[in-house]
């Protein structure tokens, strides 16, 4: 008698990877052969498995993107895995899918024309859905460029041979498709650099005796990280005291020295009085004074006596007038050194508003500034854009304008280059010190007598805001209803 003889399961197709907007329904499918019936289970990149993804096609709501694995098993114990898929999402407003989609690439973001300064990095994006991911390949001037078949083109040192037309050629098993065509420039360095570029970013929103704003929280956040992509040695504080606020800035002027870029913002009630700006710290009674707030001019006065190369300060406040009884701080003049720009969110005795944008509050001075930011242009001019922008904004049309001050005499810009061999010894001792200062817990585990494994893992969005996350990991066979809770307690503030 010849004996059955159990096949092996053999996966016949994979899934694959895709590239959609947020909440778009996608399915992932999984085609096995094998003996007798066989059994489905999905699992995500933190190795859980999918509630309900039990069958060979798996429907996804595209939340954020994720990895995906399917497992494969008879009930002759023989297990088989797919390979791994990403479903790769992209939160943008206007996608602009076609109704009937079904797949082949679609360009939502197309590379954007550029003048480069020779010796800068030259960035050139494309974003494009499809199902399957699609793949990429740049073209300049009409010739395939190696190795460059992401969905990002860098070169890191452009030089006159980079200008030209850049095109990329997008594809997957669906379709082809091209994105419009991007002018590069190259144009000779200034040779305007920075020996370091330091900024240091306040946003107060939760006030004792005031009414609370909400807008500072994601603004501080989004203008840090982009000036940490043009450089700059970030701080981002929120909701100080007078005394925290001194402290900060206090700690910030350590780090200028002669060639630095220095830059200032803060986010938060502000008033004006005879020429002097305040801003107005968490605990400042009501009514404030003076003597409750951090003079702007000073703060000013201070950075310029570091001989920096260039002194920013960005304020996103109103400046009404407020208190007219109160003595106004006695501060020498500025001397005129040509290295000082200043860019108020609104003109004198006017407030500054903050507005609802796509579901997250944002200072609208500050949404318009995050728009230039990154551009190779001289900071004056890229207030001068954020001015025109707020200026067409019907929200605040009548009521709010900014307007621009400035010393400077050469065009410097923010996306100058850091020359490195201008740092000093000590300047690199205080950067070791701010980053051991910053460095937060390592990953914990924690096993507790009944078997029940929590790990804690940590996140700073803000400079002195550490937030603590924390998952069961393993339940073990003596418990059986397991929660986390996380109790916020004082700690001794970060030092920068």
């Amino acid at each position: 008698m010849m004996k059955n003889m159990i096949r092996d399961i053999v996966i016949v197709q994979h899934p694959v990877s895709v590239y959609v907007p947020l909440n778009y329904k996608v399915t992932l499918s999984v085609r096995a052969e094998g003996t007798g019936i066989l059994n489905y289970q999905w699992f995500k990149s933190s190795k859980e498995e999918v509630f309900g993804g039990t069958r060979a096609d798996l429907i996804v709501t595209a939340q954020r993107s994720q990895l995906y694995i399917c497992r494969v098993n008879d009930q002759f114990c023989n297990c088989m895995f797919s390979k791994w898929v990403t479903v790769k999402v992209l939160d943008i407003a206007k996608p602009g899918l076609p109704v009937a989609w079904r797949g082949e690439p679609h360009i939502a973001v197309h590379p954007a024309p550029q003048t480069v300064r020779q010796g800068e990095r030259l960035t050139l994006s494309c974003t494009a859905f499809g199902i399957p991911t699609p793949h990429y390949q740049w073209y300049r001037n009409g010739l395939p460029l190696l190795g460059k078949t992401t969905d990002t083109l860098q070169i890191e040192n452009a030089e006159s041979d980079h200008r030209g037309t850049y095109l990329c050629y997008v594809s997957n098993v669906q379709e082809e498709r091209w994105t419009e065509a991007a002018d590069v420039e190259i144009v000779p360095s200034n040779q305007l650099t920075a020996t370091d570029k330091v900024a240091l970013l306040i946003g107060n929103l939760n006030y004792s005796h005031h009414p609370d704003l909400m807008a500072p929280t994601m603004d501080v956040h989004e203008l840090a990280n982009l000036l940490q992509q043009l450089g700059f040695r970030v701080v981002s504080l929120l909701d100080l005291t007078r005394e925290e606020m001194l402290a900060a800035i206090d700690k910030f002027l350590l780090l200028l020295d002669r060639g630095v870029y220095a830059l200032f913002y803060y986010a938060g009630h502000g008033y004006e009085r005879l020429g002097r700006n305040y801003l107005v710290a968490i605990d400042a009674p009501q009514p404030y004074r003076s003597e409750n707030c951090v003079c702007v001019q000073r703060v000013m006065c201070k950075m310029q006596e570091r001989r920096t190369a260039l002194n920013v300060v960005l304020l996103d406040t109103c400046r009404t007038w407020y208190n007219l009884d109160c003595i106004a701080s006695e501060i020498r003049p500025l001397v005129p050194m040509g290295n000082t720009v200043y860019g108020y969110a609104t003109c004198e005795n006017a407030e500054a508003y903050e507005v609802q944008d796509g579901g997250k509050s944002t200072g609208i001075f500050t949404k318009y500034l995050n728009k230039h930011i990154l551009q190779l242009e001289k900071v004056t001019h890229i207030l001068e854009l954020v001015s025109e922008n707020l200026g067409r904004d019907p929200f605040v049309i009548g009521k709010q304008a900014v307007e621009i001050r400035h010393t400077l005499k050469e065009p410097r810009s923010l996306t100058d280059p850091i020359r490195t061999t201008g740092h000093t010894g000590e300047l690199h001792l205080r950067d070791a010190c701010r980053r051991q200062a910053n460095e937060l817990p390592h990953q914990k585990l924690l096993i507790f007598n009944c078997g029940v494994e929590v790990e804690v893992s940590f996140s700073a969005l803000f400079s002195n805001v550490m937030v603590a996350f924390g998952r069961v990991k393993t339940t073990g066979p003596r418990a059986q209803d397991c929660t986390i809770t996380l109790r916020s307690t004082p700690v001794t503030p970060i030092k920068l």
